[in-house]
């Protein structure tokens, strides 16, 4: 995918975003603030981008968007309650309205039997509705598997918002 997919996806979801009145606010761990990084690369983002937390560490995930220590002992860091905790936890902390979330193996270490390298989980919750979670599994070295992670993630803050009805 290409820089202009990058674009294209970060501009579509600003235009829902602001039509619907929203702040978007990320919780970052594999993709190191790519997304955050996407977004604000479009011109105007300020009206709809509230802030970005790049949570790579437990600790930080604890400290910043509030994951519990017992979530991570239980299921780990790369696990969609992790991503769901991480989303509510960012709008806990923000004035955000709508909150996505990543976390996973980039790779090229790092991957066990159960969370191989490429897994990557998701969440994406509104502040008035239930959130939403997904596992994909991407392949490709680290550089691929991030960028895929990033594109995912937009994509599923659109469809979050066009569910919500926030289409323009």
């Amino acid at each position: 995918m290409s820089a202009d997919t990058l674009s294209t996806l970060a501009t579509l979801a600003g235009t829902r975003l602001k039509a619907g009145g929203r702040m978007l606010v990320t919780a970052e761990s594999c993709t190191g603030g790519w997304i955050a990084q996407a977004v604000t690369a479009i011109a105007g983002s300020s009206a709809w981008f509230e802030c970005g937390y790049v949570t790579y560490s437990n600790e930080s995930k604890q400290a910043l968007v509030g994951v519990k220590a017992a979530t991570l002992a239980r299921f780990g860091a790369v696990s969609e309650e992790t991503a769901r905790e991480m989303a509510a936890g960012a709008l806990t902390a923000s004035r955000g309205s709508v909150a996505l979330a990543v976390t996973g193996v980039a790779g090229p270490s790092g991957g066990s039997p159960e969370k191989p390298v490429g897994m990557v989980c998701f969440s994406w919750v509104l502040r008035d509705g239930p959130p939403k979670s997904e596992t994909r599994h991407f392949t490709g070295d680290r550089a691929a598997v991030r960028r895929q992670s990033v594109i995912r993630a937009l994509q599923g803050l659109i469809e979050v918002l066009d569910d919500a009805g926030t289409q323009v």
